[in-house]
């Protein structure tokens, strides 16, 4: 881990320690633990907002879809992306506005299709012949985006390898909607997750600007709606592009064009990564091969499951180490609870002494976590904790 970074979370960490109460939140709940502060989702709002001007925001459900990230999403003005039946259902339930949601799953069941429509979704997006040719006869009121495919070698999950068309494909997939009887709104795309390179997003823009005039001038049809997708990364252990300069390369690559279109952007990590910390216990600890393993409550099988389904590798702090300033470390193994030799979290990885009984601590946990976890071995769901 970058010890420049480590510091600063140290840092940060000791005073939500403080605000959030762990040590009462630990003897009052135990560990493993989740503590979620939502005003943390509403300040990661305003800064992509302030970011993004003029972008309509539609926070990836996927993401994280506890009630009160939800909840504080809606409450900073923004909309949803969502992908599942699921996902509307739960906002329906929570008297959330459906309308402004935006359903951006690709390949979707008709049956699907029709649940959205009837619970207000409108905007739908496409890359490929056949899923256009769900939406024939369905209303004309439905506006449908033809996602395109941008590959991004940069990013930890590039998404274009499964999903948006070439652009060499895409006049004809825009064809296929015109001729469904309902209307073709503009394009999407999606750069990939946790990407290095700003630039993608801007190569990305001028790529789709290009096809923009291109469609215009061969079909007669206008652009009116263009997504950016979301993908927007966040610093886990080493320091990544900041907004601002993922910002730049927007505005740059749109130039004097931005007020042509309705510009839309599906953030999900960039706002819910850091309104989670895991507070996990140690339980065992071995020496092995020489290297001393620490077995915690908590493992990729559960809260660290980005770990594993993403490559994505979150902080890991000790409590000591945050509020008594231990510095010392040695390279460990870091283990979960699991009876499975591949619910490994962390291998060489400098840590303070532990004892059992020691708590660890890790930041950034609120992205891509709880929700791909699993109940293997029957360990129940880590418990999360709104303060």
């Amino acid at each position: 881990m970058n010890p420049s970074l480590r510091s600063q979370w140290r840092d940060t960490l000791r005073a939500r320690s403080e605000t959030e109460s762990w040590r009462a939140l630990i003897a009052q709940h135990g560990t493993p633990l989740l503590v979620l502060d939502p005003y943390r989702v509403v300040e990661q709002c305003r800064l992509l907002k302030s970011h993004l001007r003029g972008f309509g925001l539609h926070y990836a459900v996927k993401t994280s879809p506890h009630p009160a990230v939800l909840r504080a999403v809606a409450a900073s003005g923004c909309g949803f992306d969502v992908a599942t039946r699921a996902e509307i259902e739960l906002l329906g339930a929570l008297g959330l506005p459906i309308d402004r949601c935006i359903n951006t799953n690709p390949v979707k069941k008709l049956t699907d299709i029709d649940h959205a429509y009837m619970a207000g979704v409108r905007t739908f997006v496409v890359d490929n012949p056949i899923e256009a040719q769900k939406f024939a006869g369905l209303p004309a009121d439905i506006n449908i985006l033809v996602r395109l495919a941008f590959p991004n070698p940069s990013a930890k999950s590039d998404l274009s390898v499964k999903f948006g068309a070439d652009l060499a494909d895409a006049e004809l997939v825009v064809k296929h909607v015109l001729a469904t009887g309902v209307r073709f709104a503009g394009f999407s795309f999606h750069v990939g997750s946790q990407g290095t390179n700003p630039q993608a997003y801007g190569t990305a823009l001028r790529g789709t600007l290009e096809l923009v005039t291109h469609i215009n001038e061969t079909l007669g049809v206008a652009t009116e709606i263009i997504d950016i997708g979301g993908g927007f990364p966040v610093s886990y252990r080493e320091e990544m592009p900041p907004i601002g300069a993922i910002a730049d390369a927007i505005d740059q690559a749109l130039g004097d064009r931005r007020d042509e279109f309705t510009l839309l952007a599906e953030p999900g990590r960039i706002l819910a990564a850091d309104c989670m910390t895991l507070l996990t216990g140690v339980v065992g600890s071995a020496m092995r091969d020489g290297r001393n393993w620490h077995y915690l409550d908590d493992g990729i099988y559960g809260s660290y499951s980005n770990v594993m389904t993403e490559d994505v590798h979150p902080p890991i702090l000790s409590l000591r180490e945050v509020l008594d300033g231990h510095r010392d470390s040695e390279p460990v193994v870091l283990a979960g609870p699991t009876c499975d030799s591949a619910d490994v979290i962390a291998c060489d990885y400098p840590m303070p002494t532990l004892n059992v009984g020691d708590v660890v601590v890790s930041p950034m946990m609120g992205a891509y976590t709880s929700v791909t976890s699993s109940r293997f071995n029957g360990i129940p769901a880590t418990p999360i904790v709104e303060v």
